[in-house]
């Protein structure tokens, strides 16, 4: 999982860590707080509308792919917390909670994964049959590490895995990636 701790040191990087503000739109899941636990690894990052505006002007020029991807998003939320005897119970019961409030809010479950200790779950929320307002992966790597990602906005689902091949998010490279138009 030191791929999402990539993803998250890259985000935060790119927008300086600043606080996120709340976020409208039905793709946004309320994954409570969470607080470091001593001795365990925790990384938080939280972007807004605004900078994800910032980065995107940035980006037209040198990656317009990124640009365009990023350009209908509104947040972006970021979780990895190390998982030790303190707090390895209470993250196990939020990502099940967390995954019983998608389920019972008409998400789509797009993404299942169970190998050994490791359980990976991604959600989207559609908006019609061309736009996901909301994406959420939840990551539970063995004992020793869980994964939070809520990311908001107008995403066309043909760019999630160039998202996940972009941002090193594991579980959205695994998604159709779109046709180039010469393909078509």
């Amino acid at each position: 999982m030191t791929k999402f701790l990539r993803v998250s040191a890259a985000l935060a990087a790119a927008t300086m860590m600043t606080a996120v503000q709340a976020a409208s739109g039905d793709g946004l899941i309320d994954l409570g707080k969470f607080t470091p636990t001593p001795g365990a690894q925790f990384v938080e990052v939280n972007i807004n509308s605004n900078l994800i505006a910032m980065v995107t002007n940035f980006a037209k020029k040198a990656e317009p792919e990124v640009a365009e991807i990023l350009q209908g998003l509104k947040s972006i939320r970021v979780n990895v917390l190390g998982l030790n005897e303190d707090n390895r119970e209470e993250i196990q019961e939020r990502i099940a909670a967390v995954r019983s409030q998608l389920d019972k809010s008409g998400w789509d479950r797009v993404v299942t994964v169970i190998d050994k200790a490791d359980d990976v779950g991604v959600y989207i929320k559609t908006k019609g049959a061309d736009v996901v307002e909301g994406a959420v992966v939840t990551v539970l790597s063995g004992k020793s590490e869980a994964v939070f990602v809520n990311i908001v906005g107008d995403i066309r689902p043909d760019r999630l895995a160039t998202v996940g091949e972009r941002f090193n998010i594991e579980p959205l490279k695994h998604l159709p990636k779109p046709v180039a138009k010469n393909e078509q």
